[in-house]
C-alpha cells in the first residue's frame, strides 16, 4: 500500500470518527468570519478622478494626493453631505492614489451604493476647491513676476522684428560682403526670435499650472467590495476545517503511545491474546458532568485514530473471550499461579480486569489470580506468580512505559504470558443481562482472587 493510500484512509477514518468536532469548527469558523466582515468588509466602493493640467513633478503630484485625503477637505464634504462625522474618522473610508497622466484617484468606502457615490464626487469635489484655493493664496507674487517676464519677452520680440525689418530694407545685393554679413545677422536674430516664442509659451504653460478638473463622476457599485461578508464566512469555515483537520493529523503523528496489536505484542514480548470491548458504564456517563457530555455529543471524548475492536454482542459473547483467556493461560501455559497487571488511571482495563475475577469460579482448573496495579513511570511487579497477564487499553501507553512494564517483570523473575487489549464502547439502549446503570465489580488492587473450586 502506497503512502498516499494509506494518508488518504486516514483522513477518510478521521472525517468518519471526527465530522462532528470538525462541523462545529465549520460553524465557529463561520462565526468568526461573520463577526470579522464586521471590521474588515469594505462595503461598497467607488473612485472619482481628478486632472491637473499641465506640467507636474512626482513629488507634487504626490503632495495633491495628500490634500485630498487631509482632514480639512474632508470636513469640507462631511459638513456638505450632513454625515456628521469629522475628517479625522472619515479618513479610514477615504484614499487617494497617483495615477498615470497626472491623475489623482479618490476612493471612498460607503455603506449603500448611493453613499459611496456621493461622497467620492463631493470630495473630489472639495478637493478641487480647496487645492485651487491655496495655489492662489500663494501664487500671487509669482504671478505678477510672471506677468513682467512676459511683457519682457514680447518686447524682445517685437525688437527682433523690427531689427530683421530694417535689416531686409537694407540689403541691395545679396552678393556683397556686406550682404553676406547681413544674412548671417539676420540667422542669429531669428534664432533669438525663435527662442524667445519659446519662452513666452512656456511661461503662458506655467499660468496654467493650476487648473483642475474633475474628470466625471463617480460610478455607483453595483455590488460589494471585496471581501465582502460571504466570502469571510466562507474563508473562515474552510480555514477552521483546515486547521482542525491538520490539528487531528498533527496530534496523531506526534502521538507516541502504541494503538497495534503487534506493536504492543513487540514492546512488552509477549503475544496479544484477546482485544474486548468494555461497555462503558451508565454511572460514568452521569459522572462525566456537562463538559463530558458535550464532549461525547461532538465524538471527540474517544480517540479516533484506534483500530476498530470486535464488538459483542452481549455480555455473554464478551464473557465467553474472558474464559477463552483463562482457558488458554491453563491450558497451554500451565498457569496456576497469575499475576493481572493493569496500569495506574487504566479505567477500561479496571474494568476488564474486575470482568476476569467474576468469571473466577467457573473456571477449571484452579488458579490463583492476583490483581495490581503499575505505575507507568516507575512500575513495581510483585513476586509470587508463575505468569503475568497485562491488561491495558488501546493507545493508553508508549512503547516506553510497556518496555518498563516488561523489565520490571524480568527483575521480579516472571515471564509475560500475554497482553489483553481492552476499548471503552457505548452500549445503545439497556444491554441484556445487565443493569443499565450497573457497573462492573471493582477489585482492589493486589487482591488474591482463587479462581476455580476447592
Amino acid at each position: 500500500m502506497s503512502d498516499d493510500t494509506v494518508r488518504l484512509s486516514t483522513v477518510g477514518v478521521l472525517l468518519r470518527r471526527r465530522w462532528r468536532a470538525l462541523l462545529l469548527l465549520v460553524v465557529v469558523g463561520a462565526g468568526v468570519g461573520a463577526a470579522a466582515s464586521v471590521v474588515f468588509s469594505p462595503g461598497y466602493e467607488t473612485s472619482a478622478s481628478v486632472l491637473l493640467q499641465g506640467p507636474r513633478q512626482a513629488d507634487e503630484l504626490l503632495t495633491q494626493a495628500q490634500v485630498a485625503t487631509s482632514s480639512v477637505v474632508l470636513d469640507r464634504a462631511s459638513a456638505t453631505l450632513g454625515l456628521r462625522v469629522s475628517g479625522t474618522d472619515l479618513q479610514k473610508s477615504v484614499t487617494a492614489s497617483v495615477a498615470q497622466g497626472n491623475v489623482v484617484t479618490i476612493t471612498t468606502k460607503g455603506d449603500s451604493p448611493l453613499a459611496a457615490q456621493q461622497l467620492a464626487d463631493e470630495v473630489a469635489k472639495e478637493f478641487v476647491k480647496y487645492s485651487t484655493q491655496l495655489l492662489s493664496n500663494s501664487a500671487d507674487t509669482a504671478a505678477q513676476l510672471a506677468q513682467e517676464q512676459r511683457e519682457a519677452l514680447r518686447q524682445q520680440v517685437t525688437q527682433t522684428n523690427q531689427r530683421i525689418l530694417d535689416l531686409s530694407r537694407s540689403v541691395q545685393d545679396g552678393q556683397t560682403v556686406e550682404a553676406v554679413q547681413v544674412q548671417t545677422e539676420l540667422q542669429g536674430l531669428r534664432t533669438s526670435l525663435e527662442q524667445a516664442m519659446n519662452n513666452l509659451n512656456a511661461a503662458d504653460a506655467a499660468t496654467g499650472t493650476g487648473n483642475m478638473v474633475v474628470m466625471g463622476p463617480a460610478e455607483r457599485p453595483t455590488s460589494p467590495a471585496a471581501p465582502t461578508m460571504p466570502q469571510l464566512v466562507a474563508g473562515g469555515a474552510v480555514l477552521f476545517f483546515l486547521v482542525g483537520l491538520l490539528g487531528h493529523l498533527f496530534g496523531s503523528r506526534n502521538d507516541r503511545r502504541l494503538r497495534g496489536e503487534e506493536e504492543i505484542g513487540s514492546a512488552l514480548g509477549a503475544p496479544v491474546l484477546a482485544a474486548v470491548d468494555v461497555p462503558e458504564s451508565a454511572q460514568r456517563v452521569k459522572a462525566a458532568g456537562l463538559r463530558g457530555r458535550l464532549r461525547r455529543l461532538i465524538g471527540s471524548d474517544r480517540p479516533w485514530n484506534l483500530p476498530p475492536v470486535p464488538a459483542s454482542a452481549d455480555r455473554a459473547s464478551r464473557d465467553l473471550r474472558y474464559r477463552r483467556v483463562l482457558a488458554r493461560l491453563t491450558a497451554e501455559k500451565g498457569v496456576r499461579r497469575l499475576l493481572v497487571l493493569v496500569a495506574e488511571g487504566d479505567t477500561a482495563a479496571k474494568q476488564a480486569v474486575a470482568q476476569f475475577t467474576a468469571l473466577a469460579d467457573s473456571e477449571r482448573p484452579r488458579v490463583e489470580l492476583t490483581v495490581a496495579e503499575v505505575t507507568a513511570a516507575q512500575p513495581v511487579v510483585p513476586d509470587g506468580a508463575t505468569g503475568v497477564l497485562v491488561v491495558l487499553s488501546l493507545g493508553s501507553r508508549s512503547a516506553w512505559e510497556l518496555v518498563a512494564i516488561a523489565e520490571a517483570c524480568a527483575d521480579a523473575g516472571h515471564e509475560v504470558l500475554g497482553a489483553v487489549l481492552t476499548r471503552a464502547v457505548r452500549v445503545k439502549g439497556k444491554p441484556r443481562k445487565e443493569p443499565a446503570d450497573a457497573g462492573p465489580p471493582q477489585v482492589p488492587a493486589g487482591r488474591d482472587v482463587m479462581v476455580g473450586s476447592a
